[in-house]
């Protein structure tokens, strides 16, 4: 499953230990992101230590992808830094350890001056959707969330980096 030239890929730090999307996690996920539109993508394989039942992918390994895809398509398309408020995800065929995946992250609405609703879906080989989530996220301003300790000036800097793409 390829995402196609038509997209623009998002740059991602190397001095933080995210499960999801730091490159230099070995324990992780390693995600790596790309835009086009009103949508943020990547391309996922997941590792079989960590499968679930039957070399099914866990599902907390499938909520994490879905969160992550989100997050990143919130500080993308809205320009700020989110937190996850809430998820709601359904589950709705399994998805294996060797299934090459593409999740996908993009807005609902904005709900608040400082919320908005979020949309992810994941997508086998075949490209059936096999899992959907809806997340709250809080949305901060750069320095609002380096004023609640949420992202230090290293990070802030890295944050304008993709804003600005």
């Amino acid at each position: 499953m390829e995402l196609g030239k038509d997209c623009k890929r998002l740059p991602n730090s190397e001095t933080h230990n995210c499960f999801g999307c730091s490159p230099v996690n070995p324990s992780g996920l390693q995600m790596k992101f790309y835009t086009r539109d009103s949508s943020v993508f990547s391309e996922v394989a997941v590792p079989k230590h960590l499968c679930g039942w039957n070399n099914l992918i866990h599902g907390g390994v499938l909520s994490t992808i879905l969160d992550e895809i989100m997050s990143w398509a919130a500080i993308y398309l809205l320009k700020r830094i989110t937190l996850t408020k809430s998820m709601t995800i359904d589950f709705l065929k399994p998805v294996y350890i060797d299934d090459a995946l593409k999740a996908e992250g993009r807005v609902l609405e904005l709900t608040g001056k400082h919320e908005a609703m979020m949309e992810g879906i994941l997508l086998n080989s075949d490209g059936t959707i096999c899992t959907r989530s809806t997340a709250n996220f809080a949305i901060f301003s750069p320095a609002v969330a380096k004023r609640l300790g949420i992202a230090d000036e290293e990070h802030l800097n890295w944050f304008e980096r993709i804003y600005n793409i």
